[in-house]
């Protein structure tokens, strides 16, 4: 196979992931001198802070999914590839790919991050992540499966079993599966699934530290937790989950909770790429940069988002947090250094700009911290939906989400709690 990109005059930058930075500097770099060529394993951008509403059954892939082909198309010296990045050539200055070798002239690795099971085998066998769009799908299906089978289930544990969800992951994830699911058992079990006693579902939250929500305000995050409990979920603090066997989540304290359902949301770590050298790899597989996104110890090779640990930022030791803030301020700093570049001028180190945080619980439940104002509730939920609202990828993807939203918010009565399995396994029931 061949990728099929014909060379020009012009300084090629290749970018290896389509996320919100990878979307994000291709979109920077558009009215430039440089060939752009994007590379990534599937045909679309997804946004990432709406995907816990894909597995709740809130919304559909498709709204918070965007094709590269229409996202770009018509742009000048553009060239998107669907293929999986195998290695990096840094002698030959070339990735080897499924499609084929390209080579680059400028090579900016922004593939972001996948779940970090911290290697535990059985877990991450047993466990759903919601890190991807197909994974939230996998994770609707289980939940809805799940509610099926309880329902016709005669076993009183078991039935239990099915009914429960357990949360493993205290982050804005955590969180907000949660409050979505809670929601959910309040509004929508009793009329979908009227044989099954809704009050009998419960939801676990379980987490590490003392606290919910560590990289905000204690304040905040007290209240967080204030309004979860007051919507019926059990918050487990300095709790670890430590295995997964015989229908139950075994905790670190001895304990076990009955569930067939466990959603793992307790870290992430950055996807490996070969070619990269070892000291060049930092915590949680995170590449080493410098202040310019410069990968150690590599040439023309940059690291952007997720992916990166910038070295040498006395305000961020340990790296700037894996924030879709971050990796969009990483992009634009890049593509105006590459300029530079090609100016022969200086660069300018990346400096990263905290515009806020947020995480919203539920109905009229959220929180929000920006620069030095704290606030929740009402004026913070709806600040939360106003800033991701905008931030989807097309028009079209914007209006359905806010119809949804407030169909959702008038009366819960979404027709998106679809079970959709593939061909295969459907034939596999039917025999």
């Amino acid at each position: 196979m061949r990728a099929n990109i014909k060379r020009n005059n012009l300084k090629r930058v290749v970018i290896v992931g389509g996320g919100l930075g990878g979307q994000k500097l291709a979109t920077s770099l558009r009215h430039t001198d440089f060939q752009v060529v994007l590379v990534d394993k599937n045909n679309y951008n997804q946004f990432p802070p709406l995907i816990y509403q894909v597995a709740s059954a809130g919304l559909e892939p498709s709204n918070i999914s965007f094709p590269f082909r229409r996202l770009f198309q018509g742009w000048k010296n553009f060239f998107f590839r669907m293929a999986e990045v195998q290695e990096i050539d840094k002698q030959e200055k070339a990735i080897h790919t499924s499609i084929g070798t390209i080579h680059y002239d400028y090579l900016v690795l922004a593939a972001g991050a996948t779940t970090n099971f911290f290697g535990n085998q059985n877990i991450e066998a047993h466990a759903l992540p919601m890190k991807t769009v197909t994974e939230s799908m996998r994770l609707r299906n289980t939940i809805l499966e799940n509610l099926e089978r309880a329902e016709t289930e005669d076993d009183a544990n078991r039935r239990q079993s099915l009914m429960n969800i357990a949360i493993v992951g205290g982050g804005p994830s955590g969180v907000e599966i949660a409050g979505a699911l809670a929601e959910m058992k309040k509004t929508v079990v009793p009329r979908d699934y009227p044989d099954l006693d809704s009050s009998h579902m419960e939801i676990y939250l379980i987490n590490s530290g003392d606290r919910l929500l560590k990289s905000i305000d204690k304040v905040s995050s007290l209240r967080a937790e204030k309004d979860l409990k007051e919507m019926g979920v059990k918050v487990l603090l300095n709790t670890r989950a430590t295995d997964i066997a015989d229908g139950q989540l075994v905790l670190q304290n001895g304990n076990t909770i009955p569930t067939q359902t466990v959603i793992w949301v307790s870290g992430v770590k950055a996807n490996a790429i070969q070619g990269i050298p070892t000291g060049s790899i930092g915590h949680a597989n995170r590449i080493l940069t410098d202040r310019f996104n410069q990968v150690k110890d590599m040439q023309d090779v940059f690291a952007i988002g997720d992916q990166s640990l910038v070295e040498g930022d006395p305000e961020y030791p340990l790296g700037h947090p894996q924030l879709a803030q971050v990796a969009m301020q990483q992009a634009e700093n890049l593509a105006g250094n590459l300029i530079r570049i090609s100016e022969g001028k200086s660069l300018v180190p990346f400096s990263y700009r905290n515009l806020g945080t947020m995480a919203t619980i539920g109905r009229k439940k959220a929180v929000a911290e920006i620069g030095t104002f704290k606030f929740g509730g009402l004026v913070a939920w709806v600040l939360w939906l106003v800033v991701h609202l905008r931030s989807i990828l097309g028009v079209r993807n914007k209006f359905v989400v806010f119809l949804n939203w407030m169909w959702n918010y008038i009366n819960y009565k979404q027709s998106l709690r679809l079970i959709l399995k593939p061909y295969s396994t459907n034939k596999k029931m039917a025999q």
